[in-house]
């Protein structure tokens, strides 16, 4: 299934059209990449991402989708997400920093729900990082509860939310 960000859903213009499409092996390096780049996980964050790494196995354990932008060198990577369906998580969901705010992670979000809805899930939960609580509000996720922290690796608590997908 591919999904294209319409022009008037943008709140700022990006000059290529965008696709979500399954992410592949060869996009490993690139996803590793995008997380390990978020300005979201600067400072007192970056260790939580310091060694994260997004595998070619990764990727063909879960449903891994990525928004591509179309250019001469094949289409590049703005965002992606992961959706593992048991039990039902958004379990990553990233945007490269330089096209936030621009509907990418809306898209991606709408994606994943038809995704989970095509799976037969009517609800999943995500485990949001401090600085994306906003985002999930936004999208139309519920707050459900605290994921308390886990040190060494992740030092604070954090939000929990959920989303309820509903059937078409």
């Amino acid at each position: 299934m591919r999904h294209t960000l319409p022009m008037s859903s943008r709140p700022f213009p990006i000059s290529q059209p965008i696709t979500i499409r399954r992410a592949v092996a060869r996009d490993a390096k690139r996803l590793t990449r995008l997380v390990r780049g978020s300005g979201a996980y600067e400072g007192k964050y970056a260790a939580a991402v310091a060694g994260y790494r997004v595998g070619p196995d990764y990727i063909e354990e879960h449903r891994a989708f990525v928004a591509v932008g179309a250019d001469e060198h094949g289409g590049r990577v703005l965002g992606f997400y992961s959706l593992v369906l048991a039990p039902p998580e958004l379990d990553l969901l990233f945007v490269a920093d330089e096209v936030q705010g621009r509907g990418i992670g809306r898209l991606l979000v709408a994606h994943m729900q038809s995704e989970a809805r095509a799976a037969g899930l009517d609800r999943l939960k995500v485990v949001s990082h401090l600085p994306a609580e906003d985002f999930y509000h936004r999208v139309g996720a519920v707050r459900t509860g605290t994921a308390f922290a886990n040190p060494p690796a992740v030092p604070w608590d954090r939000p929990e939310f959920e989303f309820r997908i509903p059937s078409e």
